[in-house]
């Protein structure tokens, strides 16, 4: 990422929309944005696979494992505006599991990228498929997107729910139901 540059845009951005990029709010504001952009658009920078591929450990377990209630914040790349909201993963495995920080952390990889939220619902499906080969992956995505939001249909409540099923989530209608089932369960605490 270069910040220079992204500096340099913003300072002819906030010319072009008619401010004045030296008034005392606005000195540091292309710096902040670079700073910023550096930030949540970090995932840029790690191989998902390679992270995934770190913390896998052989252990005999056949059982549905879920993480639910990921939260996440994204750039859509269509107005570069936030969307933001929770993603729910489960896998069962066959000889391979991960450490279950690394669910969120690779949900987080996908999601500090300019994105769609469809394809970020595939590549964190993917990923988890690849490295793990497990007997299925579910990845469901619920998100609202401020570019519905702030602009155009203006919709305040209108969620975007994406789903990738692979292996047998998506081959056996009862590994699919068990998912859904298990993501309507409430925790303690």
């Amino acid at each position: 990422m270069n910040i220079e540059e992204i500096e340099t845009a913003v300072h002819s951005l906030l010319q072009a929309i008619g401010e004045d990029p030296a008034r005392t709010g606005l000195r540091r504001t292309p710096a902040r944005v670079a700073d910023m952009l550096g930030e949540i658009l970090d995932g840029y920078q790690v191989d998902p696979a390679e992270f995934v591929a770190e913390a896998v450990s052989e252990v005999v377990y056949d059982q549905m494992i879920v993480v639910k209630n990921i939260e996440f914040f994204s750039v859509c790349e269509h107005h570069l505006l936030p969307f933001f909201g929770r993603a729910h993963v489960a896998y069962v495995p066959d000889e391979k599991i991960i450490g279950l920080s690394k669910i969120p952390r690779t949900v987080d990889i996908f999601a500090h990228r300019l994105q769609v939220q469809e394809r970020m619902t595939q590549q964190i499906a993917d990923t988890l498929f690849q490295i793990l080969a497990p007997q299925g992956v579910g990845v469901i995505v619920e998100g609202a997107h401020l570019c519905a939001m702030m602009r155009g249909v203006k919709k305040q409540q209108a969620r975007l729910v994406t789903s990738a099923m692979l292996g047998s989530f998506k081959s056996n209608p009862a590994t699919r139901q068990e998912f859904l089932a298990l993501l309507e369960t409430k925790g303690s605490g």
